[in-house]
């Protein structure tokens, strides 16, 4: 990866916009450009475009749609935008939080009625961290299909989408304007491509183990959930032209994928009751600080894994989502009537996990957090039949990144913008603040699509400027 002289470069082809990406944040920047009247090119490393949206639930946050409108869910972007920064315990930064959460809404709405993309609206519970139900999905709350919706639409649009073309390097004149890039194809051929404006959409750095291990050392020794060739290339780039990076400790873990299957496991049976005891039967941690920070929460347990412990009630919101009928299917969810059988199904000691279930029916009897600070509501103290599943913490993707401004023009050190380089999801400073625990669900997704559409309108505006 390197920053090159664009002075005597004749390209082999050239683009008013060029996006380096295809997960949501590109696709939607592509879109957006091109309805702002801009030809695009998309250039994906990848022969099959997935990225960190196909390995994710596909929910975005949004305040303010009509499916919320039309679900009686009064919200509004204040306080969406309240709810991420208290999550991050004030260290997100409040602008970048309402900007987000104000075009939040016209995005899901704009992707739907201008460009045919499938959401609904989960109701029913609450995610961690959240006060009203705003997260917008596909039917099947898989992210490979929104992935698939997004380049449904690309392909409707006329949009030129080149796969297999990893980006090596970008040629930039002596005033930082980018002129191109150079992609190497499969079979090793290298070609350039020259812009006008470039969008990095090209997710964060999860996929490279030293600068995991530089900048999040917590995490560096869980297992990797992500997308492996989310290899830090924005930031590299970043860095040599001289870009404003910060918050490079944020990032989203999880606290409870299928052990060893890869799986997420939605937090939702944890919202409902359910709870986290390590291989010696005890509770660790107050689950519902959020499933993010719980990533290396469960890596430092015994043996890096725990046991995710719910019931029949709790596992009636997981059985909306396609990753829990798979990890069912693959026989991960151990069942059990009785206490007694649920510690012969999972190898627990009996009188720890008796220990738990005895402090959880005290506390929700005595209307006081339990020892952990957390609060059980007595409609939600688990009852037989049980389920189990074995789960381990994971890095899914990192947060930090490139420093935007409010049309998501990459800044320098000194708070300029670059002529001609944007940037939108895991390639630029997220929403989380600078460590785990600020991760608010969604996240991701939400500083991929609202700032991928911004990014998009951006570019085309200042490729239209010539």
């Amino acid at each position: 990866m390197a920053v090159l002289s664009a002075d005597g470069v004749d390209f082999d082809f050239e683009m008013p916009v060029v996006v380096v990406g295809a997960g949501a944040c590109g696709l939607v920047a592509a879109l957006a450009a091109h309805d702002a009247g801009q030809e695009v090119m998309i250039l994906e490393r990848d022969e099959n475009p997935q990225g960190s949206t196909s390995l994710s639930a596909g929910l975005i946050p949004a305040a303010g749609t009509r499916l919320q409108r039309e679900a009686g869910i009064d919200d509004d972007p204040d306080l969406f935008a309240a709810d991420i920064v208290a999550k991050t315990h004030g260290h997100a930064p409040q602008d970048m939080a309402l900007l987000a959460a104000q075009t939040s809404g016209p995005m899901i709405d704009w992707l739907m009625d201008s460009h045919g993309v499938g959401f609904r609206l989960v109701t029913g519970f609450l995610y961690p961290g959240h006060s009203r139900m705003r997260m917008h999905g596909p039917d099947s709350r898989t992210g490979a299909d929104l992935e698939q919706a997004l380049l449904s639409a690309v392909s409707r649009a006329g949009i030129d989408l080149l796969t297999g073309a990893s980006v090596e390097d970008l040629f930039v004149d002596a005033t930082g304007r980018v002129a191109g890039v150079r992609f190497r194809r499969p079979d090793g051929a290298m070609e350039t491509l020259g812009c006008k404006s470039l969008v990095l959409a090209c997710c964060g750095f999860a996929g490279d183990a030293d600068m995991v291990r530089r900048h999040i050392p917590e995490i560096a020794d869980a297992e990797c959930c992500g997308h492996l060739s989310n290899t830090g290339d924005a930031v590299k780039w970043g860095a040599e032209l001289g870009a404003w990076m910060a918050d490079m400790g944020a990032y989203q873990g999880h606290g409870s994928v299928a052990h060893p299957h890869g799986l997420p496991l939605t937090w939702a049976v944890v919202t409902q009751g359910g709870i986290l005891v390590n291989t010696e039967g005890r509770r660790f941690s107050n689950e519902m600080r959020g499933y993010s920070e719980h990533g290396a929460e469960v890596a430092a347990q015994p043996g890096h894994v725990a046991w995710d412990i719910f019931d029949a009630r709790c596992e009636k919101a997981a059985l909306d989502f396609h990753d829990y009928r798979e990890i069912r299917k693959l026989g991960a969810v151990k069942s059990a009537d009785t206490v007694e059988d649920l510690a012969t199904a999972t190898g627990l000691p009996l009188d720890a996990l008796r220990a738990e279930f005895d402090g959880i029916a005290a506390a929700a009897a005595s209307g006081q957090p339990d020892r952990l600070g957390r609060s059980f509501d007595p409609g939600q103290v688990l009852a037989p039949p049980f389920r189990a599943v074995k789960v381990n913490g994971a890095l899914f993707h990192t947060q930090g990144g490139l420093v935007i401004d409010h049309d998501a023009r990459v800044l320098r050190t000194d708070g300029t913008a670059l002529p001609n380089l944007m940037a939108g999801g895991g390639a630029a400073r997220g929403l989380s603040g600078d460590s785990n625990y600020g991760y608010l669900s969604g996240n991701g997704l939400l500083s991929a699509t609202a700032f991928g559409r911004l990014a998009g309108i951006t570019a085309a505006r200042i490729a239209a400027q010539g």
